[in-house]
Order: structure tokens, then C-alpha cells, then sequence
């Protein structure tokens, strides 16, 4: 069963006149078509007993048909107002629309309106996210080798990052080495903004990489991924320039020891919760639990969030082809901070990592 025949069967089981895609995200993975249409309007309509139509700026018309979608297309100029011109398609085949689905995780509040004003007699409480969620789940061998792929690029570009680690230089600088040496191979998208910070920097997780010099005898944090035919990489690494102190150490030989026994354990039949588990005792056991302020790992593909959440409460049990990463962390405001993450996927045994660059503290500079 084809993907859009999967969302018209869900459809006509939740007795949905229409369902409204609207995350671009969603759409590639749908139909193979990616573009941000940032105020522009972008979406896929699927009805439960009607073939779909794209609707688009006019502008991503011929590439929309590029990709083989092989139902109809729609493009609306800038100066046109888009939301009659969807009421107009959607009358053709579905004269009164009562329910609409929606992707409620994505959907503006602005567009929702906009949605109520052209079909007026709908009600739009049916949330198709989870179903979505759901169908990304389990990835296909296909995915799969994207992944590995993306995987490969994600190691070069730390071994271009550990051999640009110099004192004197800067986070950005490096930041922009590592891209460029991508670039230069022809990987031309970062999943999310690459992230290396120094020294206590490194203590604020989600802290952007600045202009910070990097020092002698401190630890340096690398998170960072790469794009390939629309799936990502994603994972960090923390090496050593100079000679760490013996506090730094242990943070740093605690962290490992958590991934490693939480990627271990990464198998079929475990749920979240309790690979969650594994590492945050031996996080906690050895005097750090409060400083492990986030859940061990994040669903990834197409995106680098993605369901599920490997954390405390969710007892999603795990599947083979389920993919997500394992990044213990631990972070000291003004002494280091610590993460060490591989994304990987579950196979019938146990599991697979999409990268390999070695979590040994490695010393650099």
C-alpha cells in the first residue's frame, strides 16, 4: 500500500472529507518533493475516495512535476489569493466538506483561519500528526542507507573539525572549516547549524557557536550532521585539547560509559523508558544526575526530531527499523560540558550506528 493510499484509508476511517499536509517535511516524505515555502502556501490534499492535488507557489510548479507526482499540481502568483483558489479544486471533488484533518503539530494558527474561512461548515479537531508520526517510524531499507550515507559525511566532517582545533581559534572558525571541506565534496546541507563550543561554553547545551577562542587544557564539544537525499545525520563527539584536569576527566569518562551501555542495550523489546534508564543510573550513580538535563535521544530521518523520545515515561517498545539517537550528557556551568551521541537504527538482533568516529577521548590540537 502506497503512502497516500495509507493517509485515504485513514481518512475514510476517521470520516474526513479532506485531509490538509502542510509541513513541508511531511510532503517530501509523501511525495519525494521538498521546498520551504516560508509566507507562501504549500500543501498536499488528500481525499479519502478522490485522487490528491498539490497546491503551490507557482514558482515550484514544474519541479513539483519533476519529481514523477503524478496527480494533478496547482500554482497560485504572488498577487492571487491561494485559499480561493483551493476552495475552487476541492469543490470539484468534494462539493461540502465537513471534517478536514490536519497536521495540528505544524498548522499556524493564521492558516487555521484561513482554512475556516473557505470552508466554513468544517470542523478541524481531527489531528492526523500521530498517524504521520507513526509512518516514519519504521524506516524502509532504502531510508536506511540514506542514513549510513549521511552517516559517513557526519565522520568526515569531524575529522576535518579535530584537525582544525588549534588555541587561539575560534568556534566559528572551525564551524566554517568543517562546512567548507563538505562543501567542497558536494555535501552543500548541515542538518541543523553545526555546534562546537569550548570549555565551560560547552555547559549550556543548546548554546549557538560563537566567537569563543579555544583554550589549552579544556574540553571542546563537537553536534553536528550532514543531508543526504533528504535524511540526516546527527552526532556529537567532546575531545581534549591540551591536558584536561581530573574533574573534566571523570565528567567526560562517566558520559562515555552511559552511551555505551545505553547503545548496548539498544534492542528489540526494550522500551525507551528503560534504555532511558541505563544510562541516567550510571549518570547518577556517580554523582552527576542533575546535570544530565534532557532525555537520552531523540527519533531522527528526514528530520532531527523526530517520534520517538527515548526518555522517562515512554514505554514505546522498541522495532527493528525504529532509528534514534543515544547522546548522554552532562553539563557543569563553569567547568565543562560533556555529550557523546550516535544516532542508530534497530535491527532484528540489536542495532546499528550511522556513525563511527571513535568515542575514545580523543586529543586533538
Amino acid at each position: 500500500m502506497s503512502k497516500l493510499t495509507q493517509i485515504q484509508k485513514w481518512s475514510d476511517e476517521q470520516h474526513a472529507d479532506l485531509v490538509y499536509v502542510s509541513d513541508p517535511k511531511t510532503i517530501q516524505y509523501l511525495t519525494g518533493f521538498y521546498s520551504d515555502p516560508v509566507e507562501r502556501v504549500l500543501a498536499l490534499i488528500v481525499f479519502p475516495n478522490q485522487d490528491p492535488f498539490m497546491f503551490a507557489p507557482a514558482l515550484e510548479v514544474e519541479a513539483i512535476k519533476d519529481t514523477g507526482f503524478k496527480y494533478p499540481v496547482y500554482g497560485y502568483l504572488d498577487h492571487e489569493n491561494p485559499w480561493q483558489q483551493i476552495a475552487a479544486q476541492v469543490s470539484k471533488r468534494q462539493p461540502n466538506v465537513h471534517t478536514v484533518g490536519l497536521e495540528k503539530n505544524h498548522l499556524s494558527v493564521d492558516r487555521l483561519d484561513s482554512l475556516k474561512s473557505i470552508f466554513s461548515d468544517a470542523t478541524f479537531d481531527l489531528n492526523i500528526s500521530p498517524f504521520f508520526e507513526k509512518m516514519r517510524l519504521i524506516k524502509s531499507d532504502d531510508e536506511i542507507e540514506k542514513l549510513d550515507i549521511a552517516g559517513k559525511w557526519a565522520d568526515f566532517a569531524f575529522e576535518r573539525g579535530f584537525e582544525a582545533v588549534k588555541a587561539g581559534r575560534t568556534e566559528q572558525q572551525v564551524a566554517a572549516e568543517l562546512e567548507y571541506a563538505l562543501m567542497q565534496k558536494g555535501i552543500m546541507e548541515m542538518s541543523f547549524d553545526t555546534l562546537v563550543q569550548a570549555g565551560a561554553h560547552a555547559a549550556e547545551p543548546h548554546g549557538a557557536t560563537n566567537g569563543t577562542k579555544f583554550k589549552n587544557n579544556e574540553l571542546i564539544l563537537f553536534d553536528l550532521g550532514t543531508v543526504w537525499d533528504g535524511y540526516i545525520s546527527d552526532a556529537s563527539r567532546t575531545v581534549a585539547l591540551g591536558k584536561p584536569t581530573e574533574k573534566q576527566l571523570d565528567i567526560y569518562n562517566v558520559c562515555l560509559e552511559a552511551q555505551l551501555a545505553a547503545q548496548d542495550a539498544a534492542k528489540p523489546g526494550i522500551t525507551a523508558a528503560s534504555l532511558d534508564k541505563i544510562a541516567r543510573d550510571i549518570i547518577s550513580k556517580a554523582g552527576y544526575g542533575d546535570y544530565f538535563i534532557h532525555r537520552l535521544g531523540h527519533g531522527m530521518g528526514m528530520s532531527e526530531h523526530e517520534f520517538p523520545s527515548i526518555m522517562e515515561g515512554n514505554d514505546l517498545v522498541l522495532e527493528p527499523g525504529m532509528c534514534f539517537s543515544i547522546e548522554p550528557g552532562i553539563y557543569i556551568p563553569g567547568v565543562a560540558g560533556v555529550r557523546i551521541e550516535d544516532c542508530i537504527h534497530i535491527t532484528e538482533n540489536g542495532n546499528k550506528p550511522f556513525t563511527h568516529t571513535p568515542k575514545k577521548l580523543n586529543y586533538v590540537g
